[in-house]
């Protein structure tokens, strides 16, 4: 059935841009006049910068089959073992967000930001179309369309959708697990003289996560190993059902008022996150009576409905310049925001289901106050950078380079989430707040020093060489402990971090190798693999007269042993837990990619090494990843 809708989806696709795509490619001359040159990609990082230029498309192969490039976040990742699950980064990184925020963010890789919304500058309408699909149910589908009016004006829209199906307890090979669908619509506008700009945008999406709970083994499954079995695995949980809906409505609108060295800009961001937890079979343990898998119960013995809103509306005013050899930005900021819950009340049987009114509604209103200062002269360069919420929270930043090397410095100082604060749900509840609403937590502080040395090396065509070492101090760390609840740590916590990535290509040879250590992370409050490693060695050239550019080639992830995080649905935090050691592992892929003018095609084998040591991996405890699967992926683009 799903082949069948993707080959109906493909055919019209066909149909409609067939005329299109042949009028792209040639003229009358039989020349190619629109292609990934004649388009330009504009960000909003960069007008904040004062430029407008825009970058060139990304046509190269290298991330098109690592599936960790495939979503907006790129870094490692903790999750639930699937496409659209619960997660977490893997690996240490500072906070630099200040002020009231909500806290929930499990399902944050999945969703767009609209500060990072790609504008389209072309001479011809752009549009593009991807889809991945693996046999395992995995699927990530993408269309974009942009269209351009001369230089000044350009408007666009997206719409995306990732799925999954279950590998854990499913009944049937169709069984869903996870479903998000996202909408964008952007526009792009400049004056004629460049002096006034405004990039626009409005982003839209809803996420359904199946909540299976991990396995619940069986009384003969008394070792990990033996939990391998995936769709005949049992779980706990077989109703329950999270949903995470955001709505941001995002624009920047810049003025030059003295050329490049005096521009006025004007941010406005309205944001709002639904989040609602769903279960409405509450079981309890036949063996011994005791409610299954849930701590307790604290309103409703029958089902679990929690919900939670935020909505957040801020306004930034700021000025910004830069020449050749110095930058800067001021700015402003004045945030409003609210969140409110509800849930359940209590009921005599599990008919009655009634939605109480919200329990509370906490309203924040915050001002900020940062900007950033950097000097550049050949090679040499001094930044510095920082904000400050009035006033108690602030984020500094300072960093020197000299040729390869440089060194940053990075302090920060900021409140606990507000659902570190305060929660109240079927199954949890805490307030760790005072009589004024202020949290009783200090405030967590990091310190950071890091050292970076880049180098380009002598003895190949392309050879260089990344490290860097840190040693970051995080002192009053608020974390969930293994009551998942959460608890602030009284001790200072140190963590060593050395990174290195080695890239070295010898005639079609590329080998690319990188790894991160950490030292302290294994202790109370926080939970940080020693080694996380990923290689890729694939051999690439152009074939047919330099029609196709392909690569093929192997790439191995390797993780070692940690006691990972532990997921709670209910919560959508991930907690420390002692009961469960995720082993060290490693997963081979193989990969072949094409590039066929304006196609981009990958077929990939993931997880090769299936059943050499293990017949399997956790990703969490009691979660299994994927077993071996075949995954395919195509990208079309369209220039007219």
């Amino acid at each position: 059935m799903f082949a069948t809708k993707i080959s109906l989806l493909l055919l019209l696709l066909g149909l409609f841009f067939g005329r299109a795509a042949h009028a792209q490619i040639l003229d009358d001359s039989t020349t190619v006049r629109y292609g990934p040159r004649t388009t330009r990609v504009v960000l909003e990082a960069e007008v904040l910068r004062d430029s407008t230029a825009g970058a060139p498309l990304d046509t190269t192969l290298t991330r098109a089959a690592q599936s960790r490039f495939w979503l907006y976040d790129s870094t490692f990742q903790q999750d639930l073992g699937t496409m659209g699950s619960a997660s977490r980064p893997l690996l240490f990184v500072p906070n630099l967000q200040l002020g009231a925020r909500m806290g929930r963010t499990a399902f944050d890789r999945y969703f767009r930001n609209a500060a990072n919304t790609p504008y389209y500058d072309s001479r011809s309408p752009y549009s593009f179309f991807k889809v991945v699909q693996s046999s395992s149910g995995e699927q990530i589908f993408e269309f974009t369309y942009s269209r351009s009016f001369k230089k000044n004006f350009s408007i666009g829209a997206s719409y995306e959708r990732i799925a999954s199906n279950k590998i854990l307890g499913a009944v049937s090979a169709r069984d869903g697990l996870v479903e998000h669908n996202g909408l964008l619509f952007f526009g792009r506008f400049q004056t004629d003289d460049e002096r006034y700009h405004l990039l626009f945008s409005f982003v839209g999406g809803r996420h359904r996560a199946i909540e299976q709970g991990g396995i619940r083994p069986f009384r003969a499954e008394v070792r990990p190993r033996d939990l391998f079995k995936y769709e005949k695995q049992r779980v706990y949980l077989t109703t329950a059902q999270n949903e995470d809906d955001r709505d941001q409505l995002h624009f920047l609108q810049t003025y030059r008022l003295l050329g490049r060295g005096l521009t006025l800009y004007h941010v406005f961001d309205a944001q709002r996150q639904y989040n609602s937890f769903f279960d409405q079979g509450l079981t309890t343990d036949t063996t011994g009576g005791r409610l299954l898998y849930y701590p307790r119960t604290r309103r409703n013995t029958f089902a679990t409905l929690d919900r939670a809103e935020y909505r957040q509306v801020e306004n930034t005013l700021g000025v910004l310049g830069r020449t050749a050899a110095v930058e800067y930005r001021l700015y402003a900021r004045r945030r409003d925001a609210s969140l409110s819950s509800s849930g359940l009340g209590s009921a005599p049987d599990a008919k009655t289901l009634n939605l109480t009114p919200a329990f509370e509604t906490l309203n924040y209103g915050q001002i900020f106050l940062g900007g950033t200062a950097a000097f550049r002269y050949r090679i040499y360069a001094i930044e510095a950078a920082g904000e400050y919420k009035l006033f108690n929270e602030y984020w500094l930043r300072a960093s020197a380079r000299t040729g390869p090397l440089s060194a940053e410095l990075l302090r920060t100082s900021y409140a606990p989430t507000l659902t570190q604060q305060r929660f109240s749900g079927n199954h949890y509840a805490w307030n760790n707040l005072d009589g004024n609403n202020e949290s009783i937590f200090a405030n967590t502080s990091t310190d950071q020093l890091t050292v970076r040395l880049r180098q380009r090396l002598p003895g190949a065509a392309d050879h260089s060489i990344e490290l860097s070492g840190a040693v970051a101090n995080i002192s009053n760390l608020v974390f969930y402990n293994a009551n998942a609840e959460p608890e602030q740590l009284v001790d200072t916590k140190q963590l060593l971090i050395g990174t290195v990535r080695h890239r070295v290509r010898l005639g079609q040879f590329v080998f690319d190798n990188q790894a991160t250590y950490t030292q302290g992370g294994n202790g109370a409050g926080l939970r940080v693999p020693a080694l996380v490693a990923e290689s890729r060695t694939y051999y690439q050239r152009r074939l047919f007269k330099n029609a196709i550019a392909a690569q093929t080639g192997i790439e191995v992830y390797y993780q070692s042993t940690f006691r990972g995080y532990d997921y709670s649905p209910s919560t959508q935090q991930f907690y420390v837990q002692d009961h469960f050691t995720i082993r060290n592992y490693a997963v081979a892929n193989a990969f072949f990619s094409a590039d066929i003018k304006t196609v981009d095609v990958f077929l990939k084998v993931s997880y090769l090494n299936e059943g050499i040591f293990y017949g399997g991996y956790f990703t969490t405890p009691y979660y299994t990843a994927y077993p071996r699967r075949f995954t395919l992926g195509i990208k079309w683009n369209f220039y007219n």
